[in-house]
C-alpha cells in the first residue's frame, strides 16, 4: 500500500469521525425533544380538567352565565340559571 493510499484511508476515517459526532448530536437533540414532548403530554393529561375548569370559570361571566362546579375536574359548566344542590 502506498503512502497516498494510506493518507486517503486516514482522511476517510477522520471524515467518518466527524459524521459520527454530528449524528450523535442529532440523536441527543431528538431525545431531549422527545422527553420534553412526553412531559408536556403527561402534564396536560394530568392538569387538563383543572385547566378546562379555569377557562370555563373565566368565560362564564363574559356571556352572562354562572359557573357550576362539576363532580370531577373538567366537568364544570356555565348555566344561565344556577341550581345549587
Amino acid at each position: 500500500m502506498t503512502n497516498e493510499e494510506k493518507k486517503y484511508i486516514i482522511n476517510i476515517g477522520e471524515g467518518m469521525k466527524n459524521l459520527n459526532k454530528k449524528g450523535q448530536a442529532l440523536v441527543e437533540y431528538v431525545l431531549i425533544i422527545s422527553l420534553i414532548t412526553v412531559l408536556a403530554v403527561v402534564l396536560v393529561n394530568y392538569l387538563g380538567g383543572y385547566l378546562k375548569d379555569a377557562i370555563t370559570k373565566t368565560s362564564c361571566p363574559l356571556v352572562g352565565d354562572e359557573f357550576i362546579k362539576g363532580e370531577k375536574p373538567g366537568e364544570g359548566r356555565c348555566s344561565s340559571s344556577a341550581i345549587i344542590e
